[in-house]
């Protein structure tokens, strides 16, 4: 339900910002999911281009450096428990490795609540990124485009290769080999992407995907927070 809530909230602030749709719409999964990893995985299925990508990107790792900053000075000035803590890392942060290093500074209880709650969630990226494909096909083949929606088959080898990592024991030796190569693999991708942005293409797309993050992951965080202290979500 909160990521429904924050994708749905991220298109309306996007809409009312004036910020086109791929923008906003990968800023959105970004923000509701687990950052870089959401929006280089929805990417080619949205057809975003180069600097779209480029964009949505800088705009979550600003926001996460920015996180390992203040969300330990705001846990410890409101005297949040480490539970609390790590819970709201995992709910405001965009990727897995800034709430672990914002989680990390509470203890470890933080830092396990924050990492399992924020894997969980990252689990999302699967049913989210097939949805975003067929509706992409879906969408297009009433327009008779002639591109064709790119479907997110990745996604299909990636629960394969869980389920015969999980149900064949043998395998998982060598499924950790694949996983850290895997995890090498996406920070590359991560870093090639990012090498893409630059003045022009800040230029070419203008900063309102910027201030649409920017406001957008306040709210999430404001509204979290809120929620925790008031024992709505646990």
């Amino acid at each position: 339900m909160g990521i429904t809530l924050t994708v749905s909230l991220g298109l309306l602030l996007g809409r009312w910002l004036a910020v086109k749709g791929t923008p906003a719409v990968l800023v959105s999964l970004g923000t509701a999911i687990c950052g870089g990893s959401a929006i280089a995985a929805a990417a080619p299925v949205l057809q975003a281009d180069e600097a779209d990508t480029g964009v949505a990107l800088a705009t979550v790792f600003l926001l996460n450096a920015a996180a390992l900053l203040i969300f330990p000075w705001v846990g410890h000035l409101l005297s949040l428990d480490p539970r609390a803590f790590g819970l709201w890392s995992a709910l405001a942060i965009h990727d897995t490795s800034s709430v672990v290093g914002a989680a990390a500074t509470f203890g470890p209880e933080a830092l396990l609540v924050g990492t399992t709650t924020k894997l969980a969630r990252a689990l999302w990226i699967v049913p989210v990124t097939l949805a975003l494909g067929f509706w992409m096909s879906r969408r297009q083949d009433q327009e008779t485009r002639p591109a064709k929606a790119k479907r997110p088959w990745f996604i299909l080898g990636f629960l394969a290769a869980a389920a015969l990592v999980t149900y064949l024991p043998v395998l998982q030796p060598a499924g950790q080999v694949v996983a850290a190569g895997a995890r090498r693999l996406l920070v590359l991708t991560l870093f090639l992407l990012g090498l893409g942005f630059s003045r022009e293409t800040l230029r070419k797309v203008g900063p309102r995907p910027l201030i649409h993050g920017l406001v957008l992951w306040l709210l999430v965080g404001v509204a979290t927070l809120g929620a925790i202290r008031l024992g709505w979500v646990r």
